[in-house]
């Protein structure tokens, strides 16, 4: 038996022999079949599925980092042999070509294993809006799975898929992995390009990625942030300014919160803040008001004629094609003038100014994800406001040009999963994922609906791009740039391979070296002739021409020097100057830097 699809188990069990692509994803099309089938919109024949398998004939994981990986997609988004709908059979046609995200995950091995369920032309934030049916909460059918990507989120939380693609312009790719205990990545708009992708609103639309862990997410995110020349609003993948450690979230002001009603939700965001001061991360409460003056302005103001203008032709021929409240949604398009989206676009300038401001005090925001859950039935009684209230915290995100990543932090007394979100600028997308990746693991929670633990789960390296061969270099790490650690994002941005995990060889010390301004906790290992140990490390494979600014940041007492490992070989690494025994705590007994952290905790 599998534990869980995450895509570090599934590549271990392949490598391993437990499974086999075959027969992981043939079992996990027959358990679809028999689960909600509300889900799916079209799901592959066994033929297809099979097709699909030999593609992977002479390949492993380590010739595709998405080898035998199945995933779903949202079936606003195309894939090559599949109907897209947007949850409109009268919108239908048949993809010849796959969305170029879909089409770059299949070349990197991963298996489409069906088109999801959405709210109709990603229009929501319920998931109850599609003549296919409602899928139903993953954890209790009787609430909303949320929406628009709601079917990418409930296959994945069930175990039916390892990740699944939505889309996301109001928060369809983090309210569902809120609802149903998943990670929700919404990256910088146009890094992941829209081609193949139905809009919604062209100019704010972006892919998102829903995944049982952050690191599951992140491998997704690097094999598919691919700069798209024939996508006019796609943007090179870049890099955020450098940030000090441990990280400053901003909190909400109190009084600018709103749970409507739910007192189990206020409880979980104040546990959830809690968690992160124990982690060490500086907490800084700040004014949220520009960002939620934004958040009203997507629907109340002129983007919805964006909606209009994509199904304007369907909307006056065949008005009867969409759902009551799709259409009058969407209709209100038709309402505005030019002057009224000037006049939309002078105010979104003065909010970003204001907003942007506000960056200064933090490196990333930490918010609820929702407010609050509803039954399907509530929705049904009031399908525009609670629709509203559920996009309190996420409707301003790309019309303020943020990155962000939903994560859970635990349960309702329902037993319906809550989670959060953390925030920052363009370009932030490491910065979120590690931010999520820690708070998770912290939170210990299980996966999905699985019974593994979020901190027993292995991160991943995620994936690179595959790109010409470039000179490299080896660099053995043993504190925190070790893979999900403080900083591991530098490694990552570098887009550093990971070569092995192994000890040194027994003649080092192990010294705690306390946090110095943007330097965080370190460990420091010196070379002893007797009375050492072995200690944790990794080593990283990083293209010789980032090597000189990675090094830039590694400050005194810590060189660069040959350090020994268990099996005999040198390898480049960090040494610490003797001058630091004397004075620096000695943490050898641990053998570890994570196993110190985790004491620490």
């Amino acid at each position: 038996m599998i534990p869980d699809l995450s895509i570090a188990t599934l590549l271990q069990a392949y490598r391993d022999g437990t499974t086999t692509p075959e027969a992981l994803i043939l079992d996990a099309w027959k358990r679809a079949a028999a689960d909600d089938a509300a889900i799916w919109i079209s799901r592959p024949t066994e033929a297809q599925l099979r097709d699909s398998l030999k593609t992977l004939e002479g390949e492993s994981p380590d010739t595709k980092p998405l080898y035998g990986i199945p995933f779903a997609i949202k079936d606003n988004i195309d894939c090559a042999g599949y109907a897209t709908t947007a949850a409109c059979p009268a919108w239908s046609y048949e993809a010849e070509q796959s969305a170029f995200v879909v089409d770059l995950l299949i070349k990197a091995g991963a298996i489409p294993v069906g088109k999801t369920n959405l709210d109709q032309f990603a229009t929501g934030l319920v998931g109850v809006r599609s003549p296919y049916g409602a899928p139903g909460n993953a954890f209790n059918p009787d609430y909303i799975s949320g929406g628009s990507s709601s079917g990418s989120a409930v296959a994945v939380a069930k175990g039916l898929c390892s990740f699944s693609l939505g889309t996301d312009t109001a928060g369809s790719g983090r309210v569902p992995a809120s609802f149903n205990n998943l990670v929700g990545l919404k990256p910088t708009r146009g890094v992941l390009s829209c081609s193949g992708v139905v809009p919604a609103c062209k100019s704010l639309d972006c892919v998102s990625i829903f995944a049982l862990t952050a690191a599951d997410a992140s491998t997704v995110f690097n094999l598919a942030a691919v700069f798209d020349e024939k996508d006019g609003y796609a943007r090179r993948r870049c890099l955020w300014r450098d940030m000090k450690w441990p990280p400053r979230i901003g909190v909400p002001r109190a009084d600018q919160l709103d749970f409507f009603g739910n007192d189990d939700a206020k409880r979980l965001f104040e546990s959830a803040s809690q968690t992160v001061a124990r982690m060490g991360w500086q907490i800084v409460e700040v004014d949220i008001s520009a960002f939620l003056d934004t958040a009203r302005l997507l629907y109340e103001g002129p983007w919805v004629a964006e909606r209009t203008a994509v199904i304007a032709k369907l909307l006056t021929e065949q008005p009867e094609a969409l759902l009551p409240v799709t259409r009058t949604i969407i209709e209100g398009g038709f309402k505005g003038t030019a002057v009224d989206a000037f006049k939309a676009q002078y105010r979104l300038a003065d909010l970003k100014r204001e907003a942007e401001s506000m960056w200064q005090q933090m490196d990333a925001l930490l918010m609820p994800t929702t407010g609050t859950i509803y039954t399907k039935a509530e929705v049904e009684a009031d399908p525009i406001q609670l629709n509203s209230n559920l996009g309190r915290y996420t409707n301003f995100m790309n019309l303020l040009d943020l990155c962000g990543c939903a994560v859970p932090t635990g349960f309702l007394r329902s037993g319906l999963p809550w989670g959060v979100t953390f925030y920052a600028p363009a370009c932030g997308d490491a910065l979120v994922l590690d931010c999520a990746a820690h708070f998770h693991a912290a939170r210990q929670l299980n996966i999905g609906k699985t019974k593994i633990n979020s901190s027993d789960v292995h991160l991943p390296s995620p994936a690179p791009t595959p790109k010409p061969a470039v000179p490299t270099m080896k660099i053995a790490v043993c504190g925190a740039h070790m893979e999900g650690l403080a900083l591991h994002w530098q490694l990552r941005e570098r887009e550093a391979k990971l070569v092995q995990r192994t000890t040194s060889a027994p003649c080092y010390r192990f010294y705690h070296l306390p946090a110095n301004g943007r330097i965080p906790d370190r460990p420091g290992m010196i070379r002893v002739s007797e009375g050492g140990a072995a200690i944790e490390m990794e080593v990283w494979e990083i293209p010789q021409s980032t090597v000189g600014s990675f090094l830039e940041g590694i400050g005194a007492p810590l060189g660069l020097g040959k350090v020994e490992l268990a099996d005999g070989t040198k390898v480049t690494g960090f040494i610490c100057e003797g001058i630091v025994a004397s004075t620096a705590s000695d943490i050898t007994s641990y053998g570890s830097w994570r196993k110190w952290l985790d004491a620490r905790l």
